[in-house]
């Protein structure tokens, strides 16, 4: 497909941020992905509630990848998502991926224990100027790109929220954690305007 050297992705900007937005934006999401030709999607989900929405909106139109918080993350040895949830997403094509953040390994640690920010926590709270679920948008896809589920040389459609829900998405180039600063926002499909 030959692509213009006009981008036109068309911005939403909702009200106020969190999960009220999930399904308006799967919508420009899909629409996005449809127009730009791009086939793969990841979005952030803690339960899995906000994939399953992704996989109804997207299924059998985009290659989904389900990011979740690590194990532990609310509580030790507790896992948000539920196996049934995952065994669902996965027999719809789903790849689910549990993974420690980008912005808050060791990191968070060393802040726990010792009061200090480190620099991946400044590089999340730089980001969150955008608004929370646009850092969590770059987030997941520097998380899937280092578990090789998505290419660091094509471009993919992300989607971060707020809290519950999906408020968020943009379109970008993944790169590896190891090489942050060769990650490209392409343009931003939507986001909260209050936040």
């Amino acid at each position: 497909m030959k692509v213009s050297p006009y981008v036109d992705l068309t911005w939403r900007s909702f009200a106020e941020a969190g999960g009220v937005n999930t399904d308006p934006l799967l919508e420009a999401v899909a629409a996005a992905a449809e127009g730009r030709g791009i086939d793969t999607v990841i979005v952030a989900t803690c339960t899995g509630r906000t994939a399953l929405a992704a996989l109804a909106a997207l299924g059998g139109r985009a290659n989904l990848v389900a990011v979740t918080h690590v194990t532990g993350f609310v509580r030790p040895n507790h896992q948000e998502m539920e196996p049934a949830v995952r065994k669902k997403l996965e027999e719809g094509g789903v790849k689910v991926l549990t993974a420690q953040h980008a912005f808050g390994g060791v990191g968070r640690a060393v802040r726990k224990k010792l009061g200090t920010y480190q620099l991946d926590e400044i590089m999340a709270y730089t980001l969150r100027i955008f608004g929370q679920g646009v850092k969590v948008a770059v987030e997941i896809a520097l998380m899937a790109a280092d578990a090789g589920l998505v290419r660091t040389d094509r471009d993919v459609i992300s989607v971060g929220g707020t809290e519950q829900g999906a408020d968020a998405a943009i379109v970008c180039q993944p790169a590896n954690s190891a090489d942050f600063f060769n990650f490209k926002v392409r343009g931003i499909i939507a986001k909260p305007w209050a936040f």
